[in-house]
């Protein structure tokens, strides 16, 4: 980068009388002044192609950072606010009526505009010291409440699942920019060798929406890219020695693998994939000595396993998700994204009663659990914890008992990671239609998560055929009152 920069050296006699700070950096100290300069510009983009060949290591951010991990937890399909976080006194008034006209204009993908407001379906308390309104649908993750920080204020663009989870994942509703965590992973590398540093553990055996462009790395190296482990028994596939192979003999056959992908490589620098592909190989063959002891659930007290909800065939699976997350974030992965409701099974066009009753009796103990089981190990201090989905739900109601999507209002939380708890921020209009107060587009979102992570979300950048790229397209403010 410092080259691409540079300039010409200066010459009294050429007619300048004075140099720049560049020219006078350069050659200064018989040009080790250079050396300076380019440290300089290096962090001021911390993350720019430059930094893609130090090797994949821990790298430092742009300022003091809160939180040294994010822990993602993706309720995919829309988890409805209104029935979750978002108490709506006013709502329950209008049941039945249609939406006033002055809460228009109203964008849904099935047009239910004119349809009755359907009221909120389970009963709201107030829990904790700050007093704070959960549904019941959320017994356990209500008992945790003073360590959240609720946003009730959120918004995006993408009306549908395709655009939406893309958007939340990438910053925009389309394919081809990298994910958030590839962002992450990019910016602050990571703090372990033999496992991944971006992680991705959906709650079934098929993709999400999108599938695997949610975790990509886009137009950055496929280095920063996600890794997906499988939820069950065997997270991680073809993770032991095949049948007969001793170790030595494998640590021949991949260097002998890796001499050939080197020439490969050698003459098309433009194709990051070689370069991710041997590293793949390397940290394979590294993760078969480390990844058996992190994702062996059975290392786990049964105290600790019961607080998780596993062994109850209802939370059992992100039970397990929920609790090798924890074991990945202890061992210095810096990215985690967990998806429940694979599939868009969160999404309740219709019968929201019996959808909600099974996506939050899946997910509210094992989420209570994580955030009990971080605290009590000290790690929620250093770990940042997202909840949310794409996108929330309307409040007119669709086929007379489910809600249709809603993007322009909707809740996520946060927890740990220097954030304060046990407060509210931003709001939606008297029926959760649209958000009014501090309000959250997703560009502000990955700009918060960035922020306490220590990146700052303007100066990292990629260089992308010639043009600085950043994760939020040079839009989003991070929001500093989750600080407190």
């Amino acid at each position: 980068m410092f080259a691409a920069q540079s300039s010409s050296a200066f010459h009294p006699s050429s007619g300048d009388r004075f140099p720049s700070r560049r020219d006078m950096l350069a050659q200064s100290g018989t040009g080790f002044g250079a050396l300076a300069l380019a440290a300089l510009m290096d962090r001021e983009s911390q993350g720019a192609e430059s930094n893609s060949n130090k090797g994949f290591k821990a790298l430092l951010g742009h300022r003091i950072a809160t939180a040294k991990s994010i822990l993602f937890l993706f309720m995919e399909g829309g988890p409805s606010h209104l029935d979750l976080f978002d108490k709506k006194t006013e709502l329950d008034r209008l049941a039945g009526k249609s939406l006033p006209a002055s809460f228009k204009p109203v964008i849904t993908p099935m047009g239910e505009y004119n349809s009755p407001l359907l009221p909120t379906r389970k009963k709201f308390r107030q829990y904790g010291d700050s007093g704070t309104w959960v549904s019941d649908w959320l017994p356990h993750t209500a008992q945790c409440v003073d360590d959240l920080c609720i946003l009730r204020g959120c918004w995006t663009n993408g009306i549908n699942h395709s655009g939406g989870v893309c958007q939340m994942n990438t910053g925009v509703f389309t394919a081809g920019r990298p994910s958030l965590g590839a962002w992450v992973s990019y910016g602050l590398g990571t703090e372990n060798d033999d496992l991944p540093s971006f992680v991705v553990i959906p709650d079934s055996p098929s993709d999400p929406v999108n599938g695997p462009r949610n975790w990509g790395s886009g137009f950055m190296s496929a280095l920063y890219q996600g890794t997906r482990f499988q939820s069950g028994s065997d997270p991680i596939a073809n993770l032991s020695l095949p049948k007969g192979m001793s170790e030595d003999r494998q640590r021949h056959k991949l260097s002998f693998l890796d001499e050939l992908n080197r020439r490969h490589a050698a003459s098309r620098p433009e194709q990051s994939e070689l370069e991710a592909r041997i590293a793949s190989y390397e940290l394979a063959f590294r993760m078969q000595a480390a990844a058996p002891a992190a994702v062996d659930l059975s290392q786990e007290t049964a105290e600790t396993q019961a607080l998780y909800g596993i062994g109850d065939k209802q939370t059992d699976t992100f039970g397990k998700n929920c609790l090798l997350a924890r074991r990945l974030i202890e061992r210095g992965v810096r990215f985690v994204q967990l998806y429940h409701g694979t599939g868009s099974k969160w999404d309740a066009h219709a019968n929201i009663d019996k959808n909600h009753t099974d996506m939050c009796g899946q997910s509210d103990k094992p989420i209570a659990g994580l955030l009990q089981d971080l605290k009590r190990r000290g790690l929620l201090d250093s770990t940042l914890v997202v909840w949310g989905g794409e996108f929330g739900r309307t409040p007119m109601s669709e086929k007379g008992d489910g809600r249709d999507h809603n993007a322009t209002g909707f809740t996520m939380w946060l927890a740990g990671g220097g954030v304060k708890g046990g407060q509210v921020i931003g709001a939606t209009d008297e029926v959760g239609l649209h958000a009014v107060e501090d309000r959250m587009h997703v560009h502000d979102i990955h700009a918060t998560l960035l922020y306490l992570m220590g990146l700052d979300h303007l100066k990292l950048t990629y260089r992308y055929k010639g043009r600085p790229e950043r994760p939020t397209l040079n839009e989003g403010e991070p929001c500093l009152k989750v600080l407190g």
